[in-house]
C-alpha cells in the first residue's frame, strides 16, 4: 500500500531521484578557506569572520604506488637527493635561495625572505561603500568567497555580520574593501556583496546560503583598452525579433540553471570504475553524459523557428550587400557551411598528410626550413619519436622536448 502523502504530485519520485543525486554527486566537505579572520568595518571597529570557497573543481582523489610483493600490500614511498655535479649528497643546509640582479646572486636569509613577502596582517578592510548597479560584469577576476560570521575572535560578530548584511540587502549596496587572506598572500580589492537564502521548492534544500560574498576586483594596471575596429553591422528588428523567439523555446526549466543535474562524466566514469574494482561488479559499456544538448528536443520546439530566421538572414544579407556593393563583382557573398567544409580542410588533410610522410626522408636543410617555420611541432609524438631513432638520438621525453632535440639538431655543424 502507497501511503497517502506520496500519492499527491509525486512527491516520493521526486524525494527519490533527490537522493540518487545527492548519493551520485559524491560531495565533499567545504572546508574553511580562512577562520577567525579580523573583518574591519571602521577604524577600531572588528569583527570575526570565516571565509569559504564553494566553488571548486572536483577531480580524482590522489593515487599511490602499492607494493604487492610481500605478505600484506605497503604504500611505496619515493624519496629525493640532492646532489652535486659529482653525484655527492648536498645537505638541505647548505642550499640557499639567491635572486639575480644586475648580473649577480643576491642572497637572502629565510628570515629575510618573510620580512619581503610580509605586507600586513590577514584582514578584510572596508574603504566604502557603493551601488550595486556600478558593478560592471567585465569587473569579475576570479570566483568568489562566501564568509559567514565566527565567534573565535570578537563575541558580538554575528549581530554585527547580520545588521550589516541586512542594511547591504536592503539598500542594494556593496562595501569595497581591502582584502589579505593569509599570510605572505598578495593584497586584493574586493567588493562585499550580499544574498538572499534560497530554498528547493520540492526538497526545502538550501540552493543558495544567506551572507556576503567576496567579488574580487581588477586594479587599474589590470583593465586593456579593447583595440580599434570597426563599427559592427547592427542586425535589422525582423532578425532580433526572431532570436527572441528562438531563446524562447529554449529557456531551461523556471529560468534557472542548476549545475547539479549535469556531472562531470569523466568524474562519475572514475568513480564508477572504482566501485566496478572493490564491490567485483560487472564493467559498464558506457555512461549517460547528461552534458550533451538534448537535439531532438531543440529541434521539435525551435526547429521551425531557426530555419525561419536562417531564410531571413539570408535575404537581409544579399539586401545588405545589394545597399553596399551596388551588386559589383568582387563584392563579399555569404558561404555555406558545406562550401567551406569540402575546401579548405580536405586540401589541408592531404598536404599535412603528405608532408608528415616525407620527414624521415627529409635532408638536414629541408628540416632546417621547417624549424624555422615552427612547422615541427604540427608533427605527432609517433613521428617525431621515428625521426629521432633514425637519427640516433635520443627519443624519451615529452613532446616539447622532442622538439627542442630536433632543432638542437638541425643547428649543429656537421
Amino acid at each position: 500500500m502507497v501511503p497517502t502523502s506520496f500519492k499527491s504530485s509525486g512527491e516520493g519520485i521526486s524525494l527519490l531521484s533527490s537522493l540518487i543525486s545527492d548519493v551520485n554527486s559524491k560531495q565533499v566537505a567545504k572546508r574553511a578557506l580562512f577562520s577567525g579572520l579580523p573583518f574591519e568595518i571602521g577604524p577600531g571597529f572588528r569583527i570575526s569572520v570565516k571565509g569559504y570557497n564553494l566553488l571548486q573543481k572536483q577531480a580524482p582523489a590522489r593515487s599511490c604506488y602499492i607494493w604487492d610483493k610481500g605478505e600484506q600490500l605497503q604504500k611505496a614511498i619515493g624519496t629525493t637527493t640532492r646532489a652535486d655535479e659529482e653525484g655527492q649528497p648536498i645537505d638541505v643546509a647548505q642550499i640557499k635561495k639567491a635572486y639575480r640582479f644586475a648580473g649577480t646572486q643576491v642572497l637572502f636569509t629565510e628570515e629575510e625572505q618573510k620580512q619581503l613577502k610580509t605586507w600586513e596582517s590577514p584582514v578584510i578592510r572596508i574603504i566604502g561603500f557603493k551601488p550595486q548597479s556600478l558593478l560592471p560584469l567585465w569587473a569579475s577576476v576570479k570566483k568568489s568567497t562566501f564568509i559567514y560570521p565566527s565567534e573565535e575572535g570578537y563575541v558580538g560578530s554575528t549581530r554585527v555580520f547580520s545588521a550589516l548584511w541586512q542594511k547591504l540587502l536592503k539598500e542594494k549596496k556593496m562595501g569595497i574593501a581591502w582584502h589579505i587572506a593569509r599570510v605572505n598572500a598578495n593584497p586584493v580589492l574586493v567588493a562585499i556583496l550580499p544574498s538572499a537564502e534560497r530554498l528547493d521548492e520540492n526538497t526545502k534544500h538550501q540552493l543558495f546560503p544567506a551572507g556576503l560574498w567576496l567579488y574580487q576586483l581588477p586594479f587599474a594596471d589590470d583593465l586593456r583598452n579593447p583595440p580599434p575596429s570597426t563599427a559592427p553591422i547592427v542586425a535589422p528588428d525582423l532578425l532580433i525579433n526572431q532570436m527572441r523567439d528562438i531563446v524562447r523555446q529554449l529557456q531551461l526549466p523556471k529560468g534557472i540553471y542548476d549545475p547539479s543535474k549535469y556531472p562531470n562524466r569523466n568524474l562519475q566514469w572514475h568513480y564508477k570504475l572504482l566501485q566496478v574494482a572493490a564491490l567485483h561488479d560487472e564493467t559498464p559499456e558506457d555512461m549517460e553524459d547528461k552534458s550533451v544538448p538534448k537535439y531532438r528536443q531543440i529541434k521539435k520546439y525551435a526547429g521551425e523557428y531557426v530555419h525561419e530566421w536562417n531564410n531571413t538572414l539570408d535575404k537581409e544579407i544579399r539586401k545588405w550587400q545589394k545597399e553596399n556593393y551596388g551588386g559589383i563583382e568582387g563584392a563579399p557573398l555569404k558561404r555555406s557551411h558545406d562550401d567551406e567544409e569540402e575546401d579548405k580542410p580536405k586540401k589541408k588533410v592531404k598536404a599535412e598528410t603528405k608532408e608528415k610522410s616525407d620527414l624521415v626522408q627529409c635532408t638536414k636543410e629541408e628540416i632546417s626550413k621547417l624549424v624555422a617555420k615552427g612547422a615541427i611541432s604540427k608533427y605527432t609524438l609517433a613521428e617525431l619519436k621515428d625521426f629521432l631513432h633514425a637519427k640516433g638520438e635520443k627519443t624519451t621525453g615529452k613532446k616539447g622536448d622532442l622538439v627542442e632535440r630536433i632543432e638542437q639538431w638541425a643547428e649543429a655543424d656537421d
